[in-house]
Parts: C-alpha cells; structure tokens; sequence
C-alpha cells in the first residue's frame, strides 16, 4: 500500500476514534497494515501518524477551499464552490470534521492546537476577503465568516446526533446567499 493511501485511511480513523481512542491495534485493523509495518511507513509513531492526517486535511484546505476562494471568479461562485467542496470532503455530512475531533480530545489539543487553529483562521481570512471584495466592511466580513465555519462545524455535529444530513446539506445550500446578504 502506498503512504498517499495509508495516509487517506488514517484521516477516516482519526475521525472516527479521535487521537486518544485511534490505538495502534484501531489503527492497524482499519488500514490493514501491520504495527510494525505502520512504523516502517511512521517511524515517529502515532502521533506522526496523526500529524500527516492533519496535513491531509490542509492540503484539501489549501487546494479545494483557499486557492477557490482566492481566485478571480465572483464572490458567490466562489462560496458556492467552496460549500460544494466542504459537502463532497465531508461526505454530505456524514464524515466528521478532524480539526474538531482531535480539537476536542484532551491529549491531541495540546499535540495539534496551533496548526488547528493556523488552519481555521486561513479559512475564516479567506471567507472575510471574499466577502470585502462583495462590498462588506471589514468587520462585518470576519465577523460572517468566523459564523461560516461555526455553522459549518456545528452542522457536522447536529448530523451525528440527528443522524440526518439534512441540516448540513440545507446549510451548503443556502449558506453562500446568507453571507452576502447585505441586510444581515
């Protein structure tokens, strides 16, 4: 198995287990590869492990999410795109949020806590400058774009309690016209 592969299934049993829970013996029956050969591919252990899920994570960051909303197309496309890509990387919402499950795990915060938040703030900073360049004042704009990602994180939570996907679908639909909204 290649690292690229091993690295996406790594992403699912953080998810799933959180950084505490994701036991080398989780680990390796998930992915199918042995304890040892995981320390052949992450010599640095778990926690390496772990490290190169997140880099996953701000690698679709950086090319579905950021390079999207800094490009030339208008702002609605723009949010548009990046509510159909957070959509397609959280599986309609079935998929939880990795930022916020090694966020919340006790040990893993205090691992992952800045490149957590670097990553968090890089999406709120891209949202609020799509959003000044559709005609909002600057403190209007961050202050919509920090509820974006609120709304976003607090959707994927209420589908895992409803077990429904309709309020996080819902949400990527309507959420690109309620940012612009100049009414708000």
């Amino acid at each position: 198995m290649s690292r690229e592969k091993l690295v996406g299934q790594l992403v699912d049993v953080f998810r799933v287990y959180g950084y505490d829970g994701a036991s080398l013996t989780n680990i390796a029956k998930a992915t199918g590869v042995g304890k040892t050969n995981l320390y052949h591919y992450f010599p640095g252990g778990k926690q390496e492990m772990a490290e190169a899920a997140l880099e996953r994570v701000d690698l679709w960051l950086e090319t579905s999410i950021l390079a999207n909303l800094n490009s030339k197309a208008k702002p609605i496309d723009k949010l548009q795109t990046m509510c159909e890509q957070v959509k397609q990387f959280f599986n309609e919402g079935h998929n939880s949020c990795l930022w916020a499950v090694l966020a919340l795990g006790r040990s893993s915060n205090d691992l992952f806590h800045q490149q957590i938040g670097r990553s968090l703030c890089q999406w709120i900073e891209a949202i609020a400058s799509v959003l000044e360049e559709a005609g909002l004042e600057n403190r209007l704009a961050k202050y919509r774009a920090e509820d974006a990602v609120l709304r976003i994180q607090g959707a994927l939570v209420l589908v895992r309690g409803l077990d429904r996907t309709e309020p996080f679908l819902r949400l990527m639909q309507t959420l690109p016209l309620e940012l612009l909204k100049s009414d708000r």
